[in-house]
């Protein structure tokens, strides 16, 4: 039977662990609050927004196209995420599953780039 000191000295690397953690982000916070200058000057303070000056509400409403670009764009970047853990799994797989892996890939493949056509078509990627 293991003793409770025993136990609980499984856990000690973790306590260390986050001891150097909180030892190390609080020094970091504690120097960067002694050692950074405190004299802002109207420019530093300014609203800053891309380059330019802010020049409406940060309230205003934004174009769907805007949305619908960024949806588009998380969805090609998960393909493309997809396709490298698949292209390396496929590499160890024999015949008949490589057959069926590859053409399930196309199949994906396929209805993205149907519902890409499908946006081009209906104007969501065209601004004005």
């Amino acid at each position: 039977m293991v003793s409770m000191n025993e136990f609980l000295l499984e856990y000690l690397p973790i306590v260390v662990f986050f001891g150097i953690a909180t030892v190390l982000g609080l020094g970091f916070m504690i120097a960067a609050w002694v050692l950074a200058p405190k004299n802002p000057d109207t420019e530093k303070l300014s609203a800053y927004e891309c380059g330019f000056n802010a020049f409406d509400d940060a309230r205003m409403k934004f174009d769907v196209r805007f949305y619908l670009v960024s949806i588009l764009f998380i969805i090609f970047d998960l393909e493309i995420a997809f396709l490298f853990p698949w292209a390396v799994a496929m590499m160890g797989m024999p015949g008949e599953h490589m057959v069926f892996a590859f053409w399930s890939m196309m199949v994906f493949l396929g209805v993205l780039t149907i519902g890409f056509l499908y946006e081009w078509k209906k104007g969501a990627l065209e601004w004005q």
